[in-house]
């Protein structure tokens, strides 16, 4: 692969046109640039499938602002896809000749199943397990279902049903009522019933949304004080919310963002019509979709190492840490947790895992300085993507960072959600003592340590005369029982 090489990807989307360009940076993927632009393209199409000029001349303005960034990019690396307001348009070539004469480029129109198929890739090369699931992807003039298992799709379908087709239909003029919402909820329940028994055997044992309506529903969530997952009695209590008031250019949720307005009520009323007809329990955002798909394709060597760990060693890598002492504390924290159960359950939201990542990458902030590296750690990881970790673990992640030596933060501890609060405490005390049992950064000097727990309290059996023999990994030992006695939790040195 050619070394800093950019790669680009452009999704012609039935209600927004993107355009992401990366590059490899330390094996993993580095976003250099996204550009998006809202075409609402699917709002063109008449009753007869005819794509008015107007549509086409929003699309092909994008296009000539995608153009220029395009021209420093090789050929063999670019990807562009048009998806289903271009596969249902009847003049479809109209737009293509000045599409592809202003790109100078070949744009493939995918089929619904391909678009299917590529959203499922794109999801799973940006998951970090490799496990049976259903991917949902609204769209503004489709709606893919994918179910799939590991990285292979297996089930994939694709629906005439859209946010940005759903919204002119169904809410007229703007207006937000309980039968405008009833309506397009039927509606959508009726197409999904005729690929619903397809699904019902397959046994998923994840479920996870790749689309704006996805994303903005958890913002919404999580502004509000939940945890990201979205059940149907949370879509249908934002739904109601909504209702209040009146109008779409009134809708101003707490959480929801300006640019998902105009077609979030369509999208809520297809994924609770969605989680009707396949008795979905609860969704999450998923990490990547057709782009990251399209992307990936290119790149098929990243694609064979799991990607939480791609992640990590890319961040490691680029941060110049000690893997050697990243390992060590690493371990030792994991040692420790396992040793907590099953007084303390650590396995919920893969909590091990996020452990384990937040002891490997704690001194990236030595780079900026030794002098609250705590702070600088956290703060660059709280800025930087990290593939294979969704936005909440993400927050969990730079928090424990945030909290392995001196002052503990509780405020970024209780910011957790309300279901992981108590778990990110836990966690965070569990990575601290890890950080100190290895202050001698070696091995053969560390410790066989037993932690035992009661409730909340942690004892600490450590080898005979070890505290003696240790004096300033005492001093630092009791220095943390006091720091961890502030907030009412006890820890005791034997």
């Amino acid at each position: 692969m050619e070394k800093n090489s950019s790669y680009a990807v452009i999704d012609l989307g039935s209600n927004s046109f993107h355009m992401m360009i990366a590059q490899v940076v330390a094996g993993s993927v580095q976003i250099i640039g996204r550009v998006k632009r809202k075409v609402r393209l699917a709002s063109g199409l008449d009753e007869n499938l005819i794509l008015s000029d107007e549509a086409m001349l929003r699309g092909w303005e994008c296009l000539d602002l995608f153009a220029e960034r395009l021209q420093d990019i090789p050929i063999n690396n670019i990807r562009i896809a048009g998806t289903a307001t271009l596969r249902l348009a009847t003049n479809v070539s109209v737009f293509l000749d000045k599409a592809e004469q202003i790109l100078g480029l070949p744009i493939e129109i995918i089929s619904g199943e391909r678009e299917a198929q590529i959203i499922y890739k794109g999801v799973a090369y940006t998951s970090s397990r490799k496990i049976r699931r259903l991917v949902i992807d609204i769209g503004g003039a489709s709606t893919e279902l994918i179910a799939g298992d590991g990285d292979t799709p297996v089930i994939c379908k694709s629906l005439n049903v859209g946010c940005v087709t759903y919204l002119e239909r169904y809410f007229p003029g703007g207006y937000l009522s309980e039968t405008n919402y009833t309506n397009a909820i039927a509606a959508a329940e009726l197409e999904i019933s005729t690929i619903r028994d397809l699904y019902k055997d397959f046994n998923w044992n994840e479920e996870v949304g790749a689309s704006g309506t996805v994303q903005a529903i958890q913002e919404i969530l999580i502004h509000q004080g939940h945890d990201e997952i979205i059940t149907l009695e949370r879509l249908v209590a934002i739904m109601q919310q909504s209702i209040t008031y009146g109008i779409i250019d009134n809708l101003t949720i707490p959480g929801l963002v300006k640019d998902r307005r105009m077609v979030f009520p369509s999208g809520v009323s297809i994924l609770i019509a969605i989680f009707r007809q396949l008795n979905l329990t609860g969704m999450t955002l998923a990490g990547g979709a057709l782009r990251e798909g399209q992307l990936y394709s290119m790149l098929p060597e990243l694609t064979k190492m799991n990607v939480r760990n791609r992640t990590i060693e890319s961040v490691m890598t680029r941060y110049h840490v000690d893997k050697e002492h990243a390992k060590r504390v690493a371990e030792l924290s994991i040692n420790l947790a396992k040793q907590t159960e099953p007084s303390w359950d650590l396995q919920q939201f893969e909590a091990l895992d996020i452990l384990r990542a937040a002891a490997m990458v704690h001194e990236v902030g030595l780079q900026v300085a030794y002098k609250g590296q705590q702070l600088h750690s956290s703060y660059i990881l709280a800025n930087t993507n990290l593939p294979g970790f969704t936005e909440a673990q993400k927050k969990l992640l730079t928090s424990l960072v945030l909290n392995h030596r001196e002052d503990i933060d509780k405020d970024s501890l209780y910011k957790q959600s309300s279901t992981s609060v108590l778990l990110a405490c836990r966690l965070a005390r569990i990575l601290r003592l890890a950080v100190i049992l290895a202050l001698r950064r070696a091995d053969e000097v560390l410790p066989a340590v037993e932690i035992v727990v009661t409730n909340e309290d942690i004892a600490l059996k450590l080898p005979k005369n070890w505290l003696d023999n240790n004096p300033l990994s005492k001093a630092e030992l009791n220095q943390e029982a006091g720091s961890q006695a502030e907030l009412g939790w006890k820890l005791f040195l034997d």
